[in-house]
C-alpha cells in the first residue's frame, strides 16, 4: 500500500510539472499571440492601397472629434487639438507604423473616444485609421481623385457621406434627427432638400459638415446631381 501511495504521489508530481511547464510557455501566452497578430496586422496594412490623409482620415478627425466641448482648438479637452495634421500626429498619440501602440487609436477602439453619448465611428474609419497609422501616418494630401461623371449612391454618395457625415449623423439619435447610415435615410434628406442645402451652406439649412471645412465643389457636385437624376439606391 506504502509503494502504491509513493507511486501515485510521484506520477502526480510529474503531471503538475508538466502542467506548469506548459502553462508558463512563452509561446503560448496571450501576449505572445496578441502580438504576432498585430505584427500581422501591421505589415498586412503595410501593404494595402495607401490610405490619404487629407481625403480619408482628416475628415473623420474633423467631423467626430474636432467639434465644440471636445478637441478644437477652443476647447482642447485634455490638451488635444485634433483639426489638423500637425495637431493629430503630435505628441505620444500617434506612433508612425504602430497603431496598436498608438494611444489614440487605443482610446478609440477601447470606445472611450468619441466619449459616451457620441456617435462612435464606424468599423470602417477604425480601420481607415489605423491603416494610415500603420503605413506611416504620413501627412498625404491632394492623392483621392474625384469624378463628377460618377454620383450613384454607392459609388460616390455613400462614400463621401460616410468620410464626412455619418460619424454624426447614425440611428434615431443622429444629429438634428438625421441619419445619413442608411440610404433610406440619405434619400429622406435628399428628396426633401436638406441634403443639398446642408452640403451647400445654403441659407436656412444647418451647414454640413458642421464645424469643419465645405466638401469639395466636386464632392457637392456628385451629391447634387444624384439628387436631382432621382437619388436612386444605384
Amino acid at each position: 500500500m506504502k509503494k502504491k501511495i509513493l507511486a501515485i504521489a510521484a506520477i502526480t508530481g510529474v503531471v503538475f510539472y508538466a502542467c506548469q511547464r506548459q502553462v508558463s510557455s512563452p509561446a503560448d501566452a496571450p501576449d505572445s499571440v496578441t502580438s504576432q497578430a498585430n505584427t500581422a496586422e501591421s505589415a498586412a496594412d503595410a501593404k494595402a492601397a495607401q490610405v490619404c490623409f487629407e481625403g480619408e482620415v482628416l475628415p473623420i478627425f474633423q467631423s467626430s472629434c474636432a467639434k465644440s466641448g471636445c478637441h478644437d482648438a477652443a476647447s482642447h479637452k485634455e490638451g488635444l487639438v485634433l483639426d489638423s495634421y500637425n495637431h493629430i500626429v503630435r505628441g505620444e498619440g500617434i506612433v508612425p507604423g504602430n497603431a496598436r501602440a498608438s494611444e489614440l487609436f487605443q482610446q478609440i477602439i477601447n470606445g472611450k473616444m468619441p466619449p459616451a453619448g457620441n456617435p462612435k465611428l464606424t468599423n470602417t474609419q477604425v480601420v481607415t485609421i489605423r491603416k494610415w497609422i500603420n503605413q506611416g501616418a504620413k501627412n498625404t494630401s491632394n492623392c483621392l481623385t474625384c469624378d463628377t461623371s460618377i454620383y450613384t449612391y454607392t459609388g460616390a454618395v455613400s462614400v463621401i457621406l460616410g468620410g464626412h457625415c455619418v460619424s454624426c449623423h447614425t440611428g434615431i439619435n443622429g444629429g438634428g434627427g438625421v441619419d445619413l447610415s442608411t440610404y433610406t435615410g440619405v434619400r429622406t434628406v435628399a428628396l426633401n432638400g436638406r441634403l443639398v442645402g446642408a452640403v451647400t451652406h445654403a441659407a436656412g439649412y444647418s451647414p454640413m459638415p458642421q464645424g469643419a471645412p465645405m466638401l469639395s465643389d466636386c464632392n457637392i457636385t456628385q451629391i447634387e446631381k444624384w439628387v436631382a437624376a432621382g437619388a436612386a439606391n444605384n
